[in-house]
Formats: structure tokens, C-alpha cells, sequence
């Protein structure tokens, strides 16, 4: 299979999504519409609430979104073959991830902006808004906890792009203040932060930082980790245009120009892919599939962490509400077109089916490594580019996606602090300082719970995927019962929440009896907790359907 018409069907199935099918859903079912005042302009209070440009705010809730995961997910997943992966992912991005996060941004900017959490309570009642809030606090956890560790080991891995990713914070707050003072026109400060972000990148081999191994009594990566979340806690509290707006839209427009040169460099090169399109010879140990695929590539195809920040940040910055469809949608096409590029490396990047069957030996092997590595022997063989260089810019990547995916992630946990203190009226709670505190401390103890190294977060990594999946399962009810109550057409969220339940719930029970026989009781519990969730999600999404259904019946 040639890897240029994968390209090409991908990217043409994804264009057409948009082009079409997010226009359908735009004007038929969310009737979007100028006329309506978004809470970024009712609530504008220059920290959160800031109406922003729409190309800005794409860079924001994309690259916040897309992280590490939309590599991750899809170069493990290639391990049963190219072609389950790639039509997840294109078809999900169409027909799941699209309207998904269209239609979070949607809810929350009706609804002044509030969080899917918070918003559940009022639009499907109170249990299934403490089910959601269990759900999203361990989702963040997760996130955040695991980020700052990925982070730390390419850091340490890599010190050539130490310099690179630090430096982009300093461009990412000039860009801030050239923009929000309009000082420069945006295009102008889009091409002076690229040619910074990407000077950056060429001198970071000349100066690189190494991390000692040993820093007194811990460990190099774990002094890392600390910085890393120091630094996040004191973004989170920052004005959003200050930090987190140009740093994403910056972070975006890198992520284009990496995705054009591996496009362009696929293009020239025309390579084969190696990998077969069904694996019929899996690595002992392998899950099945069916369901683990879809759980295996969340983010790429659909992700609920999309909605957390759908309605955590981006609704709060949207200046008009027909900005939805660009912003929402088409940052979900972002993620795809990401997560196909990620499939192309990991399964064209290599010189031949043996090499390609020794990197994936294992499952859970490939991922960043197989992404980088087949990245850059594409690109050096396509177009010339040193492979050390290439492999510095893919490391540089994603290891700005996954700080900025860091940065939003506990932002939105210091939302959930704050909404809790809410909730059960606790007022020392609502403080942004505490909420902070209580963010990253919760963080830090999963962490470093598990050892000196800092690492633990990555023992319940293997739940993030069915996690995730269950709380878009949980956004799309939301979307879905505001739909029924407005009568419009639910059939286009109605679907994708019946399938994504489904599988999360075959999913868990999967996983369940690998951490049994594995004798993982951590994991394993933690299993049941988000089982159990799952099945009173199905029951939640069942009685409120069925109660709008009666209450449209009677009002007949």
C-alpha cells in the first residue's frame, strides 16, 4: 500500500467532513447563530472570560486538545494493522469527534459557559453529575500527572530540546502581548513567533541542558516533574490571553508546518507501507481489537477530554457562537489529521516489515518512539533533512503538545476545585490560589505515590483510554438532551453515545481480567470504579431520554 493515497483518502475524507457534513450540523441541528451573545462578551473579565480570534482560539483548543495522545494512541494501535487504525480515525474524526466537540463548545456557550461537569447537573440531574465529576477528576489526574512524566523522560532523553521547549514559553508571552495590545497585526506575529519557535529548535543541539542523574537525594526526572508543575500552577492562574492563548496558537501553527514537512516529505518519498493491514500475527499478550481498539486510539478519533476543554476554556473565549463550527470542528480535524500522520510514520517509516515487527515485539510498544523514529527516517529520506534534526523537531513536537495539553489540563482542574467549592458551598474551595494548590497536590501525590522518580502516574495509564471514552459518552447525553429539549435532530449524537458506551463498558471488563490474572488489584479497582460508572452512565442516558420522551408525549 502506498503511503501517499493513504494520505491523500485520509485528508480528502476529513476536508469533506468538514466542508460538508459540519456545515449539515452547523445549520440543521445546532442552528448556530450570530445573533446570540456569548458568555465571553457577558462575562468579559480579561482573565477568562476574553472574546478572542477565532485562528487564535483554534491554536488554543487544538493544540490543548491534541497533546501526546493523538501520537500515542495510533502508533500503538497500528500493532493490529494499518487499516482498523486509519478508519478509525477518519471516520471517527467525521462522524464522533466532530460533533462531539462542536457540540460541547455549543452546550457550555448556552449555558454561560459552565463546564460539562457542572452543566450535567441541571441538564440531566444531580447523580449523573456526580458520576461525571468522579469521571473527570480521575481523567485529569491522569492527564496531568502522566503528562509531566513524558514530558520529564524526552527532557532528559533528549537535552538538545531543553532549550526549545522553555524557550517557547518566552515567545509564546510576547506573542501574547503583541497581540492583545495590538501592537502588530496577526499575521505578522504569527511569522516572527514561527521563525523564533523554529530558531529555537535549530540551535537547542548546540546548547543542550542535561538534567544530572542524581539531584541530592532524587532523581533527575523527579526535579524535572517539580518544575514542570510549578510552572503549570502558576500559568493556570494567569489571564488566558497572557500565557495560554498565544502559546497554543503558536504551538498550532508549528504543528502545521511539522505535519507539512512529513506530509511533503511522504509525498517526495512515496513510501511503502511495511506494516500489514491486518495483523494476523500479533505479539503474545495482545488484547483483541475488538473493543480495545477503540479505547486504544481516543484522542484522534474522539476524546472526552475534548469536552472538558470545549467547556472548561474555549467557551469562554468564544467571541461568536458560528465560531463553533471552525473552533470545535475543525480542531477535531486537527487532532485527525495529526493522529493519520502519526499511522503513516509508525507504519511507512521503516525499511522493512522486520524492522517494523521489531519495534512492535509487544503491545504498548511503538508510540512516541515509532512516531519519531519513522518520522524522521521519512522526512530524511524524502527531503534531505539530517535524521538527528528531523528526530529533534518530532521529539520538540510533542513535547510542546504535551505541555500545553499540561497547562489547560490543570487550569481545568482548578475549575473542578472551584465548582465543587460551589457545589457543597465551600468557600475557601472557590479561591483560584487553593483550587491550584489543591490541583497540583493531588497531582503530585499519584505522581510520587508510587516512588522517588516521580513516576506513578503511570500505573493507571492503561485506564486512560476507557476513561476517556466513557467521559465523552458522558458529554454527548449532555448534547443529546439539550437537543431533545430544543427539538432538534438527535440522531448524529444519539448514535456515537450508544456505540461509545458499549465499548467502554466491553473494554473495562477486558481489562478487568488482564489486571486479575496480572495480579495489578491497583488497577483493578480502579477498573471497578470506572465500570460501575459506566453502567449507571448507561442507565442515566436511558431514564433521561426516556423521561424527555413521556414529557413530549404528554405535551401532545
Amino acid at each position: 500500500m502506498s503511503a501517499v493515497l493513504l494520505l491523500v483518502v485520509g485528508l480528502g475524507a476529513m476536508g469533506l467532513g468538514y466542508l460538508v457534513y459540519s456545515k449539515f450540523i452547523a445549520e440543521k441541528v445546532f442552528r448556530l447563530t450570530a445573533d446570540f451573545q456569548t458568555p465571553a462578551h457577558e462575562f468579559e473579565d480579561g482573565v477568562d472570560f476574553v472574546p478572542t480570534n477565532r485562528y487564535v482560539l483554534w491554536g488554543h483548543h487544538f493544540t490543548s486538545v491534541a497533546g501526546a495522545a493523538p501520537i500515542v494512541g495510533p502508533a500503538i494501535a497500528v500493532i493490529w494493522g494499518w487499516l482498523p487504525a486509519f478508519l478509525w480515525v477518519v471516520l471517527g474524526t467525521i462522524f464522533f469527534a466532530g460533533i462531539h466537540d462542536a457540540g460541547a463548545v455549543w452546550a457550555s456557550v448556552r449555558n454561560r459557559a459552565r463546564s460539562v461537569g457542572a452543566l450535567t447537573g441541571e441538564v440531566v440531574g444531580a447523580r449523573a453529575r456526580s458520576i461525571f465529576m468522579i469521571v473527570i477528576f480521575l481523567l485529569l489526574l491522569m492527564v496531568n500527572a502522566v503528562f509531566a512524566v513524558v514530558i520529564a523522560g524526552l527532557m532528559m532523553d533528549f537535552p538538545s530540546a531543553v532549550v526549545p521547549v522553555w524557550g517557547a514559553i518566552v515567545v509564546a508571552l510576547i506573542i501574547g502581548q503583541l497581540i492583545y495590545r495590538r501592537i502588530i497585526g496577526l499575521g505578522l506575529v504569527s511569522l516572527l513567533g514561527v521563525l523564533a519557535l523554529y530558531a529555537l529548535i535549530g540551535i537547542g543541539p548546540s546548547v543542550p541542558v542535561q538534567m544530572p542523574a542524581e539531584v541530592g537525594f532524587m532523581p533527575g526526572n523527579a526535579i524535572w516533574i517539580l518544575i514542570l508543575f510549578g510552572y503549570a500552577a502558576i500559568a493556570s492562574l494567569l489571564p488566558v490571553w497572557m500565557l495560554l492563548q498565544p502559546r497554543d496558537y503558536i504551538n498550532g501553527l508549528q504543528l502545521f508546518i511539522g505535519l507539512i514537512i512529513l506530509y511533503g516529505a511522504i509525498a517526495v518519498l512515496n513510501p511503502e507501507i511495511v506494516a500489514p493491514g491486518i495483523n494476523s500475527n500479533v505479539p503474545a499478550g495482545t488484547p483483541s481489537l475488538f473493543p480495545l481498539l477503540f479505547v486504544t486510539i481516543a484522542c484522534g478519533a474522539i476524546s472526552g477530554f475534548h469536552g472538558l476543554v470545549a467547556s472548561g476554556t474555549t467557551s469562554k473565549q468564544l467571541n461568536s457562537e458560528k465560531d463553533v463550527r471552525f473552533v470545535g470542528y475543525f480542531g477535531a480535524v486537527g487532532e485527525g489529521m495529526l493522529a493519520l500522520g502519526a499511522i503513516l510514520a509508525a507504519t511507512a517509516g521503516f525499511a522493512s516489515l522486520g524492522d517494523w515487527q521489531a519495534m512492535y515485539d509487544a503491545f504498548g510498544q511503538g508510540g512516541v518512539n515509532a512516531f519519531v523514529e519513522g518520522g524522521a527516517f521519512i522526512i530524511h529520506n524524502g527531503i534531505g533533512i539530517p535524521e538527528a534534526t528531523a528526530a529533534t523537531l518530532l521529539t520538540v513536537m510533542a513535547a510542546l503538545f504535551a505541555g500545553t495539553t499540561m497547562d489547560t489540563g490543570l487550569r481545568l482542574q482548578r475549575y473542578i476545585f472551584q465548582e465543587w467549592g460551589e457545589i457543597y458551598d465551600l468557600a475557601w474551595m472557590k479561591k483560584p490560589a487553593v483550587a491550584t494548590l489543591l490541583a497540583v497536590g493531588s497531582c503530585l501525590i499519584l505522581a510520587f505515590g508510587a516512588g522517588a522518580d516521580g513516576s506513578g502516574g503511570l500505573i493507571i495509564w492503561p485506564l486512560f483510554g476507557t476513561t476517556n471514552q466513557l467521559l465523552a459518552g458522558l458529554t454527548l447525553l449532555v448534547v443529546s438532551v439539550m437537543l431533545v429539549r430544543k427539538g432538534r435532530p438527535v440522531g448524529y449524537t444519539l448514535v456515537p453515545l450508544i456505540f461509545l458506551v458499549i465499548v467502554t463498558v466491553l473494554a473495562l471488563l477486558a481489562q478487568l481480567r488482564s489486571f486479575y490474572e496480572a495480579g495489578n488489584y491497583f488497577l483493578l479497582g480502579l477498573d471497578i470504579v470506572v465500570l460501575i460508572a459506566s453502567v449507571l452512565v448507561a442507565m442515566e442516558c436511558t431514564a433521561a431520554l426516556k423521561r424527555l420522551r413521556g414529557e413530549a408525549q404528554a405535551a401532545k
